[in-house]
């Protein structure tokens, strides 16, 4: 067990401060951010390129090193190294709070594992600051952040989310997230949604809707862009397979096929399709449905 008194360090190690930095809006950098930035032996950044332009504009020349995925491994040892020699250290993800769907909860974990006091510099967040003008309901909310990319692994996640009565906060990428609407809508029926984009900066925007109208919305749209957060309203008690029956549940693999080839798709189309709406690979859809030819 270690009890942390965050401002009666232990004097043989220095002190991780979890610096929140602005998700889009510079003016969200709070004061005390600013201080602890300037006055830190070493910065860690996830992306050093993005971080030297905020540091350059709050005049800020303290040491920068890197920190992220794919260094990690090396980087993050090293880090606690330093900490345990007495350096201050303040770690910044690209945007919003370090640590969340981001790298830094390892180096945390690491930290905590050493026993060096971490201190938390709160700040912007985009997931919080989307689902408060929701207005979806905020006294119980998960944060699930990135989905899964693999689609079985995705839309297993989506049906294990289903249940929760709490609302669903994700993060999506704009090349994403009208499928990920749709798979959403499948998994949970049409429920209230909110979609925030660009949060904070010039072009901020919010849709307000049922899942089938936000993803019409996006749809509609020639191109899609920005970063999104997605606020799903929570199952209110019924199953989320009752809310809205996939049209082919009872229907088995060949059958799924079949339908598609009736609606005009050739094999190929049909099979992916199928594979889609089911979550598995193609092959495993493709070598059942050729059985049949056997």
């Amino acid at each position: 067990m270690f009890i942390q008194k965050s401002f009666s360090p232990v004097i043989e190690s220095g002190t991780l401060y979890l610096v929140a930095t602005p998700i889009g809006n510079l003016e969200d950098m709070t004061m005390r951010a600013i201080r602890t930035l300037k006055e830190a032996d070493i910065i860690a950044a996830e992306d050093t390129r993005q971080t030297r332009k905020l540091l350059t504009y709050f005049e800020i020349d303290t040491r920068l090193i890197s920190y992220h995925e794919h260094n990690k491994n090396a980087s993050g040892p090293e880090i606690i190294r330093l900490l345990k020699e007495g350096k201050q250290v303040a770690l910044v993800s690209d945007a919003g709070l370090p640590a969340i769907s981001d790298p830094g909860e390892d180096l945390v974990r690491m930290a905590v594992d050493e026993c060096i006091t971490i201190v938390p510099i709160p700040g912007a967040n985009a997931g919080l600051s989307a689902l408060i003008v929701s207005g979806i309901p905020t006294d119980r909310f998960a944060f699930r952040g990135f989905l899964p990319r693999d689609n079985k692994q995705r839309r297993q996640e989506l049906e294990r989310l289903s249940k929760y009565p709490e609302t669903l906060i994700f993060y999506e990428s704009p090349h994403r997230v009208t499928k990920t609407l749709k798979e959403m809508e499948e998994a949970f029926g049409n429920r209230q949604a909110a979609l925030g984009r660009e949060l904070t900066k010039r072009y901020e925007e919010f849709i307000r809707g049922t899942l089938a109208e936000v993803r019409l919305f996006l749809e509609e749209q020639q191109e899609v862009r920005g970063e999104f957060t997605v606020i799903v309203s929570g199952n209110s008690g019924e199953l989320a397979g009752d809310q809205q029956s996939r049209w082919w549940d009872e229907l088995t693999v060949i059958d799924h096929v079949e339908a598609y080839l009736q609606q005009g798709l050739d094999t190929k189309a049909a099979v992916k399709s199928a594979a889609d709406d089911r979550g598995v690979p193609k092959r495993e859809v493709y070598n059942q449905y050729h059985k049949t030819g056997e």
